[in-house]
């Protein structure tokens, strides 16, 4: 089975977590490598190494993202990367599949199951290389207290100043060089 690279020009992380239990804060991780074992004619064989740079986090609010980097949630002096490895792959459709693996954020590994979409294959030359490309986005949702990043700060209505669960969308370009 292929093994594919994650082309890191074109990857990345976005996550979403609720901001005083009204609106959302949507930021992204910019550096993330890794590899892909993948075949979509046998998915259930296929498994994916994930590693994401924590300091790499950016909101676009630089006090935010130094709040966010601090041991208040990522502590990333002492975490600096945020894995997933999996450990098993089940189809779920034509372009669809499920991914069990082990996620690990702030020194905490718990189960995790990410929901996939793939597309392609695309196929492009360079210099005297032939490339071929697939995309994938995978979803989760993660409850952050499960990774011990407990800072409450209560609001008046009964909420948190940060949600307790954010969402997670890796998006990223997979290349077989032939």
């Amino acid at each position: 089975m292929a093994q594919w690279n994650l082309d890191p020009d074109h990857s990345f992380v976005l996550f979403e977590v609720r901001h005083m239990m009204v609106t959302w804060v949507t930021g992204r991780f910019d550096k993330i490598a890794g590899m892909l074992v993948f075949d979509p004619l046998n998915l259930e064989a296929s498994s994916v190494e994930v590693e994401i740079d924590a300091s790499s986090i950016s909101t676009a609010h630089k006090q935010r993202d130094d709040d966010l980097r601090s041991a208040n949630y990522l502590d990333v002096e002492r975490f600096p990367k945020i894995t997933f490895k999996s450990n098993g792959v089940e189809s779920a459709g034509l372009d669809h599949c499920k991914v069990h693996g082990d996620l690990s954020i702030h020194g905490v590994t718990k189960p995790t199951t990410l929901d996939v979409r793939f597309a392609g294959p695309a196929y492009f030359q360079d210099d005297d290389r032939r490339y071929t490309t697939f995309g994938f986005r995978a979803t989760t949702e993660v409850n952050r207290e499960d990774f011990g990043m407990m800072k409450k700060m209560d609001i008046e209505n009964g909420g948190f100043m940060v949600g307790k669960h954010f969402f997670l969308t890796i998006d990223v370009e997979a290349d077989l060089h032939e």
